[in-house]
């Protein structure tokens, strides 16, 4: 047996009758398979950030936060809280300077003292100092010093009168309680446009734990506070509501006759106890 047998002819036939193609080197075909799959993962990667390129510039407009909202207005973000007041409410036992706290909403007092639930409802609408004041029984007054008394509306024999310390709902059946029940009307020691009450001897209407009182100005801004009161409209012709300046919400009312300073409420009741007259000074 020969040591070695020549080699098939490179044109002679395969086993299945296929001629092989002798024009081309071996392994072309896998050299443009593997071109064409190169290119193809190319172009599909391109294509592909091409598309989140565009989708981020589209979400872009959409998700940038509104520069006159506030952080996380719009979506989960860090947690905020509101920053404690630095005003405090005065408690009747417990009064300070105005000009250290000024009391602005005076809810924390009115839960401790006041011994009827308030109704939430809108409080009477503000008025100018000069709208709702009467001259005679229905006329008109400024802000100036003039000389009133003051009637309940619905106890219209009954005005404020000076008794002792404080201010009660009185009938008048002397001169001198005539003189108890006049008061010289002049413009609020705190604010302007409201209204101050002073009586003969000179003292002034203020409240002091939530009661209406005369005493002697003592100077000090809390007097001033106490003592100013703001005309707002009633719901009786002719009548106001006079509102303290230093307790917002908080009217002049008449219970068991006596003046004192109660939160608002939305009743008949209280619209009537807290409605006044100003008219002509009975003395």
């Amino acid at each position: 047996m020969p040591d070695s047998t020549s080699p098939p002819s490179p044109n002679s036939p395969w086993e299945n009758g296929w001629t092989p193609d002798s024009s081309r080197a071996p392994g072309t075909r896998r050299l443009w398979l593997a071109g064409a799959l190169a290119l193809t993962t190319v172009l599909t990667c391109v294509a592909t950030i091409a598309v989140m390129d565009k989708s981020s510039d589209e979400a872009a407009p959409a998700n940038q936060a509104d520069p006159t909202s506030p952080i996380g207005a719009d979506g989960p973000g860090l947690l905020s809280f509101a920053s404690p007041s630095k005003k405090s409410t005065p408690t009747p036992d417990e009064h300070t300077p105005a000009s250290a706290t000024a009391p602005t909403t005076p809810s924390a007092a009115a839960a401790k003292h006041s011994t009827t639930p308030s109704a939430k409802a809108p409080a009477p609408s503000k008025s100018a100092a000069s709208q709702g004041s009467s001259s005679g029984s229905s006329g008109s007054s400024s802000s100036s010093a003039t000389w009133r008394s003051v009637r309940s509306v619905n106890y219209p024999d009954r005005y404020w009168q000076v008794s002792g310390d404080y201010v009660k709902l009185n009938p008048i059946s002397s001169a001198a309680a005539r003189r108890a029940a006049t008061f010289k009307l002049v413009k609020g020691l705190a604010n302007s446009s409201c209204y101050s009450f002073t009586t003969a001897d000179g003292s002034y209407l203020r409240h002091r734990n939530f009661i209406l009182r005369a005493e002697r100005d003592d100077g000090s801004s809390l007097f001033k506070q106490d003592a100013t009161f703001c005309p707002r409209t009633s719901s009786y012709s002719g009548a106001v509501m006079l509102e303290s300046v230093n307790y917002p919400g908080r009217y002049l009312r008449h219970q068991n006759f006596q003046l004192k300073l109660d939160q608002f409420q939305n009743s008949g009741q209280y619209r009537a106890d807290s409605a006044f007259r100003l008219v002509d000074g009975l003395s």
